[in-house]
């Protein structure tokens, strides 16, 4: 059955590892997820954005995670991520949601401790835990932030930020990027703010914007027709030393993306007379898979649910 982000992050700190937050889009990001999870034996985190709630329907999305829960023995949790409101928000709990994510980031820091509080208020009670973003990172999410206007998280902010919501989880932003274009020079993250505020903060932290954008996943995109000239993630080194500094959850979906493209783009390109979707969308499905799998080997979580 589904449980709670923080049943799932609490066991992988305590253990120093971490679960991966995989958006999915369509059945066939559901599929891949549950496969890896089955075959990596790994706690995973099935995310959920807004703007993926308004393309398949919410009771669409619920009913087809929650059949997958019920049929696997391995943890899993559902999690709104990035809900922008607390409409969002409220709709997701009633809905079966075990977890969401309310990012006011946007808004100054009271407006956001107000926002996040009222979610809070309204999870709690009902089991969920509660997810909220302190600093905003540059690229393109639900929303776009520009890179001249991203902020890091401050520490102290954190500390008085946790301590007035209640919240079980907090994303800061160390550095990361959105998107598939995280860097125009050498990626580099602020370990040290991280280390300050693992020391400063007694709640779950998560780490956004981390997707790597493997060479591989480019490489078949580009070759069938893709544009991505620049494309750049961040290293699979760095995402290991944020585990190892206290990061319990990382969020991934550019990669899923571009593997679901770059598998696409081969079957239409080299298979013309295939017109079955499910000979079309099966390869890449099993991209996406493959991109699962390494991130769970990646994030130590393997096995973890053994």
């Amino acid at each position: 059955m589904l449980v709670t982000n923080k049943e799932i992050m609490s066991v992988a700190m305590a253990k120093e590892y971490a679960v991966g937050a995989f958006n999915i889009h369509n059945l066939e990001t559901l599929q891949a997820i549950v496969e890896a999870t089955t075959e990596e034996k790994s706690p995973v985190i099935v995310a959920v954005t807004p703007s993926t709630i308004k393309y398949a329907g919410l009771e669409y999305l619920t009913a087809m995670i929650k059949v997958v829960a019920k049929a696997i023995p391995q943890p899993m949790s559902l999690h709104l991520d990035h809900g922008k409101d607390v409409e969002t928000a409220e709709k997701c709990i009633n809905a079966g949601f075990t977890s969401v994510m309310i990012d006011a980031s946007h808004l100054s820091f009271e407006e956001n401790i107000a926002v996040t509080k009222n979610v809070v208020d309204l999870a709690h009670p009902k089991g969920l835990s509660v997810e909220a973003e302190l600093g905003k990172l540059a690229g393109i999410e639900e929303s776009t932030v520009e890179e001249k206007d991203a902020v890091l998280t401050d520490p102290n902010a954190a500390k008085e930020f946790v301590e007035r919501t209640g919240v079980d989880a907090l994303a800061v932003a160390i550095g990361t990027s959105h998107g598939a274009y995280k860097f125009k020079k050498k990626p580099k993250l602020d370990f040290e703010r991280l280390k300050t505020i693992r020391d400063s903060v007694d709640v779950l932290l998560v780490l956004h914007g981390a997707s790597s954008v493997p060479s591989w996943i480019v490489e078949k995109a580009t070759k069938y027709g893709a544009e991505l000239s620049g494309a750049k993630g961040i290293p699979e080194e760095h995402i290991k030393k944020a585990i190892s500094l206290g990061i319990s959850k990382i969020n991934i979906d550019t990669d899923l993306r571009l593997a679901f493209t770059g598998a696409v783009r081969e079957i239409l390109a080299t298979s013309p007379k295939k017109y079955d979707p499910r000979k079309i969308l099966g390869p890449a499905k099993e991209s996406m898979k493959k991109v699962v799998k390494g991130k769970m080997r990646l994030f130590g979580s393997s096995g973890k649910a053994a």
